[in-house]
């Protein structure tokens, strides 16, 4: 039952997505809600409602938040986690998509595997960190949060 049921971008105010962003968001939504574990943690002795959770995933402030509803209970949280520790994460990861997404073009199939392999390492790299950054609020295994991170970069995108 800890999981995501339902997730939504607040990406209000921020230009228009390429094509391939767009893409990415696609099917990191997809592949999201088809398979993720998400387990809130209590905080302070409080219990937490055990999920399924819609998400709301938003940046405000130069902060990431996740506001998240309980399926079953319609319980409200929320948790801000600042953007600080992604900075470099994302913007090598867009860099990375770059080279990828032009090698792809013109590059044979041996060159793009390898900027390929170094585009999954930095992508694992941000999945490490938003679990880091997650520790006493949620925890998400591995393919979530390699999904939420690709969420977190749609919303760097535009900010």
């Amino acid at each position: 039952m800890s999981k995501i049921a339902d997730i939504a971008l607040d990406d209000a105010g921020l230009p228009a997505p390429t094509a391939e962003i767009e893409q990415e968001r696609r099917v990191a939504v997809f592949d999201l809600l088809e398979d993720n574990s998400f387990v809130m943690i209590g905080r302070d002795g409080r219990d937490v409602p055990p999920g399924p959770y819609n998400l709301n995933l938003s940046i405000k402030d130069r902060r990431l938040v996740f506001d998240l509803t309980d399926v079953g209970t319609g319980v409200d949280g929320a948790f801000h986690l600042s953007l600080g520790p992604f900075r470099q994460v994302v913007k090598d990861y867009f860099q990375i998509c770059e080279s990828y997404f032009d090698a792809v073009k013109s590059l044979p199939p041996s060159q793009i595997e390898t900027i390929d392999m170094a585009r999954r390492g930095i992508h694992n790299e941000g999945a490490r960190v938003l679990q880091e950054r997650l520790e006493g609020k949620a925890e998400v295994d591995i393919d979530t949060a390699r999904r939420l991170f690709t969420l977190i970069c749609v919303l760097h995108f535009g900010g």
